[in-house]
């Protein structure tokens, strides 16, 4: 099954959290959390931690996020976890990945299993979709 929706990111909070002894490299690397608004057959919210090697001026760079999300996919309701990663070279999108994490649904959820992917339109529009089964199928 596909279910696909937009998003909103409501809120990125960076934070201080380093490791000890820190390795410095030519990219610097950051950790944030997200809380994402989604619309259509994927309806509800997220929260995130985000980590990136991210050179923002340049637009280059890889990240990686694990989400917890709540609400409806294609009228199911329930929660589970998603992992998905990019890189960039400043004008593509590249070696993603994306998967639900098994095991991680909840209520009508619960057994989910599949993957998806994530896009930005030309206009800024963020969109999810998610190839996914549900539990016994």
């Amino acid at each position: 099954m596909r279910a696909s929706g937009t998003f909103t990111v409501n809120s990125f909070v960076p934070s201080e959290l380093k490791p000890e002894p820190e390795v410095s490299t030519a990219l610097p690397v950051g950790v944030a959390t997200i809380v994402k608004t989604f619309e259509g057959e994927v309806a509800g919210r997220s929260t995130t931690l985000f980590t990136a090697a991210f050179d923002q001026d340049a637009g280059v760079g890889t990240y990686i996020a694990m989400e917890s999300f709540e609400g409806t996919l294609a009228g199911r309701e329930g929660t589970f976890n998603f992992v998905h990663s990019a890189a960039t070279g400043g004008s593509d999108r590249t070696n993603e990945f994306f998967t639900i994490v098994p095991s991680s649904g909840t209520a009508a959820l619960a057994g989910i299993s599949g993957g998806g992917g994530l896009a930005v339109d030309a206009d800024g529009t963020h969109r999810i979709w998610f190839d996914f089964e549900p539990a016994g199928q």
